[in-house]
């Protein structure tokens, strides 16, 4: 049977601050229609990963590959193309407050554009009625429709989230990472928000990767989890194998290791 190569795939990926080791040898890939959560420590790698994925930080050793293109050290019209394709959900949302939800949800247009650097004062210009139907259509999906004209900063978290996620599809990524999307929401915005988030997975086919605080949460909407521990990788497995000797490996054991907080240990617990 052939096999499709990984839409993402990451080589010994290594980031060094000054003498701290940020990750150590990340190796993985990612394929269509996987849903990974990426579980850990506070200060695990989580986030310096997914950063060095879209090149928001630069890695210090290794590869990352994009549909099997090596996307390391692109620079300029590729590294935006780059960011474009790596769709990313970061936990402030990153949208203008200034501008209406349908505004912010049609930047995600951008990367179509025949001038992608254009000032956002102009940028709606030149949409055509085709991209506004996308927009409307996108957030008609994420349940907001209703919103449209609203400036984008009246709105409350869990609705920011919900245009972050429109804009996204507008932007129509090959890959989609998220960076704690639910870490600042309330328990049933963030259930809405992760539902959304798994449904364009299976209608789309769209990889996600997302960083999680808490395992249920990683248990109930994930295909797949990875586990950091110290900068490397020392879970990478489907979910049902997520046993308590795995989450051991990835949190630590508080009685041998002082370096456990408090909230590290009740998100360990948080298994049963």
């Amino acid at each position: 049977m052939v096999v499709d190569p990984p839409i993402l795939r990451i080589e010994k990926l290594s980031k060094h601050y000054g003498g701290v080791v940020a990750l150590d040898g990340v190796s993985g890939q990612i394929r269509e229609g996987e849903r990974v959560a990426i579980i850990g420590r506070s200060g695990a790698g989580k986030s310096t990963l997914l950063r060095c994925l879209n090149r928001l930080n630069d890695a210090t050793g290794g590869a990352v590959y994009l549909r099997e293109r090596d996307v390391t050290h692109v620079q300029g019209a590729r590294l935006r193309g780059l960011r474009h394709d790596v769709g990313m959900i970061f936990q402030q949302f990153n949208l203008v407050g200034r501008l209406t939800v349908l505004q912010n949800v049609l930047v995600g247009r951008l990367r179509f554009s025949a001038a992608p650097h254009v000032h956002l004062g102009s940028v709606f210009r030149w949409m055509g009625r085709a991209d506004q139907e996308l927009a409307i259509e996108a957030l008609r999906r994420v349940g907001i429709e209703e919103q449209a004209g609203k400036r984008a900063d009246e709105l409350s978290g869990g609705q920011q989230q919900r245009v972050a996620i429109a804009r996204l599809l507008c932007q129509q990524p090959s890959v989609i990472l998220a960076d704690e999307p639910i870490a600042s929401l309330d328990p049933r915005s963030a259930e809405a928000v992760m539902r959304l988030l798994a449904d364009i997975t299976e209608r789309d086919g769209i990889p996600l990767m997302v960083n999680l605080h808490h395992i249920d949460v990683a248990r109930r909407f994930a295909t797949r989890v990875i586990g950091m521990h110290a900068g490397r990788i020392v879970f990478d497995g489907p979910v049902g194998d997520l046993c308590d000797d795995a989450v051991s490996r990835i949190y630590g054991d508080s009685r041998h290791d002082a370096r456990v907080s408090p909230e590290d240990e009740s998100e360990r617990r948080s298994i049963a």
